[in-house]
């Protein structure tokens, strides 16, 4: 069948909208129509990386839509069901056994992409990004990363959910789990970290917000955040700290923040960083990675929904909506700031 998706087709180039085939859904594979995809950082930073051996590709992890067709072997979800994609895993290695799917020992394989399912007129086109690669009119999935949502929650905040939202929410419900009245400083106002926000607060937590741009210290203001600073800023000892820019001048700063005992996630894409060792170990700190929030996305995927529905994860606040079309667009506003989360919109 023929699709529109959006290819990278050189590390750093932009994405350009093209008619490719795809093939019908193998064994195990779903295919879904793409009603709304989230654009995340991830996306972004692995564009200007992506190996030439696996160009033109794909990217794109958090779609939602509708369900066209199945391959044999998939009982979990009917034509026509909605969903919201996630990231998928293989669901036979010890982590996965485990519960613990966000640490998959097959997640590169996972994520870097397959060819055979898109082809355009110059060849093969790499896709499955995650799962799914979900810049596009259509996605194949699979069952690990495919999660059935209510028929009449909208696409646009479901997309979200199946990524960033996930990571930042996830990161204070399933890691940190702080107690009503702690402390928690998170370090950077994108969708990760408002989403933490959002998470934090439905804990009656204390939360303060630390952002260089203004606007977004606003934003952290207005959806309930304690106090928003900017960087650099003096800080009060916290239960817990939530780094979301990998920077490590931050991570210093946030190790610093920690009272005894503390901890401190870590969840932004960075290098190499270091701290102070008799820091860590005199105050009991604890320094945890965290990968999509240690989520199961079909259990926790409903519970945000639910939350959302309730009016105390507004998850709507963070979006701003464009047309496929101009996906390069909504990344460059994602790269400058303009754009908290942008969710791509098909006719």
């Amino acid at each position: 069948m023929l699709i529109r998706a959006a290819l990278v087709e050189q590390a750093g180039g932009p994405f350009v909208v093209r008619d490719v085939e795809m093939a019908s859904p193998a064994a195990g594979e779903i295919l879904v129509r793409i009603e709304a995809a989230g654009i995340c950082h991830t996306d972004l930073a692995l564009r200007g990386r992506w190996p030439a051996a696996r160009l033109p590709m794909v990217f794109g992890h958090e779609g939602a839509g509708a369900v066209e067709a199945v391959g044999d072997g998939v009982p979990a979800v009917v034509v026509g069901d909605r969903v919201c994609l996630s990231f998928r895993s293989c669901g036979e290695c010890g982590e996965c056994r485990g519960g613990r799917p966000a640490y998959c020992l097959r997640s590169l394989v996972n994520t870097q992409g397959v060819s055979g399912v898109l082809r355009s007129g110059a060849g093969p086109v790499f896709s499955g990004f995650f799962g799914q690669s979900s810049f596009a009119t259509h996605a194949m999935a699979y069952v690990s990363n495919t999660v059935t949502i209510p028929a009449d929650f909208p696409a646009v905040l479901a997309a979200p959910l199946g990524c960033g939202v996930q990571t930042g929410a996830g990161t204070i419900l399933n890691v940190l789990d702080p107690a009503p009245g702690d402390r928690v400083i998170i370090f950077g106002a994108g969708g990760v970290g408002l989403s933490a926000l959002l998470a934090a607060l439905t804990r009656s937590c204390e939360v303060i917000v630390v952002e260089p741009q203004p606007a977004r210290r606003d934003l952290a203001l207005s959806l309930g955040a304690a106090d928003a600073v900017a960087p650099g800023a003096e800080l009060p000892s916290a239960h817990h700290a939530v780094d979301t820019t990998g920077r490590p001048d931050v991570i210093t700063q946030a190790v610093g923040a920690l009272r005894r005992r503390g901890t401190l996630a870590l969840v932004g894409m960075g290098g190499t960083t270091s701290f102070d060792i008799m820091t860590v170990m005199a105050g009991g700190l604890n320094i945890r990675g965290v990968i999509e929030g240690d989520a199961v996305p079909a259990d926790f995927l409903p519970h945000l929904i639910e939350l959302q529905r309730a009016g105390r994860f507004p998850v709507e606040k963070l979006i701003t909506t464009y047309p496929f079309a101009d996906i390069e667009q909504a990344a460059q506003d994602t790269l400058t700031g303009k754009t908290v989360k942008p969710v791509l919109t098909f006719d």
